[in-house]
């Protein structure tokens, strides 16, 4: 493995503010805002960019991993890691309760939005790792719980010539008081292989 830096929670600023943040020795325990989240046009019609995202330039040849847990419960509770470039291009990856089952996928963003997800119950009481290569044509998403091997989520086409941003994302679209407690944020050298 590359050799990784841990990036200190302050050294991120938030996309939008969360309804509380609260910074201890190793976590930084985040509750969302009611109605939180992010998402553009594509079958639903509409634009949400309330998202809640802790972001710290990412430059190509880099990744970036964030750790989180959280109680899975309220529909469409997310959390994971935000990278963009700007509000019309970014990809959020991690993992999502939906429909009483707990997703892991992505959606990748350039004026529209996609989503593709696969159920992962199996992580509910897990510490989540999500893990983003940015390569210079493409993000590679990778994800784990606890110390299981590495699941490869996603290859996704992101402009390698455009500044971007990456960190901590939560996001609560239907309730209040969905909380998550990220465990670590680190940069390191992007993986070199798919595969």
């Amino acid at each position: 493995m590359p050799e990784t830096h841990i990036i200190a929670w302050d050294a991120g600023t938030w996309t939008n503010a969360p309804h509380s943040a609260a910074e201890t020795a190793d976590h930084l325990e985040v509750t969302a805002v009611e109605s939180s989240d992010a998402w553009r046009h594509t079958a639903y019609g509409f634009v949400h960019d309330t998202e809640h995202a802790l972001l710290a330039p990412i430059a190509v040849g880099e990744a970036m991993e964030v750790s989180f847990r959280a109680p899975w419960e309220g529909q469409f509770d997310q959390a994971g890691l935000f990278v963009r470039i700007d509000d019309e291009h970014w990809m959020k990856a991690g993992v999502e309760f939906a429909d009483d089952h707990l997703g892991l996928g992505a959606v990748v963003t350039a004026v529209g939005s996609d989503w593709s997800v696969g159920h992962v119950d199996e992580w509910l009481e897990s510490e989540i790792t999500v893990r983003v290569s940015r390569w210079a044509d493409a993000l590679i998403v990778r994800a784990r719980a606890d110390d299981s091997p590495w699941r490869l989520v996603r290859v996704a086409p992101f402009d390698g010539s455009s500044a971007a941003s990456a960190g901590p994302l939560i996001a609560a679209p239907t309730r209040p008081g969905f909380t998550v407690r990220f465990t670590g944020w680190t940069r390191s050298a992007a993986d070199v292989d798919l595969h």
